[in-house]
């Protein structure tokens, strides 16, 4: 198992932005059955990202702790 695997986000609550701690990421959309094809996205240069699935904008925030966003609850639990 590796030692930092890639986060999870999710959006069941349906914001228009999710601020997260990292720049490469998974988002499922909503928690099953309702979510998307889990893509992985990855922010590059750049500090947001929109998702292709759900139109979730992520913004990177680097004063969020490795299990934090805002709004919270939005990390899927592995």
């Amino acid at each position: 198992m590796a030692e930092n695997p890639t986060p999870h986000f999710q959006n069941t609550d349906g914001h228009s932005e999710i601020e997260i701690p990292v720049k490469i990421f998974k988002c499922i959309g909503a928690y099953p059955p309702h979510d998307h094809p889990h893509i992985f996205l990855d922010m590059g240069k750049n500090k947001n990202i929109v998702c292709p699935y759900c139109s979730t904008k992520f913004k990177l925030n680097e004063t969020l702790g490795a299990r934090e966003t805002i709004p919270t609850n939005c990390v899927v639990e592995q």
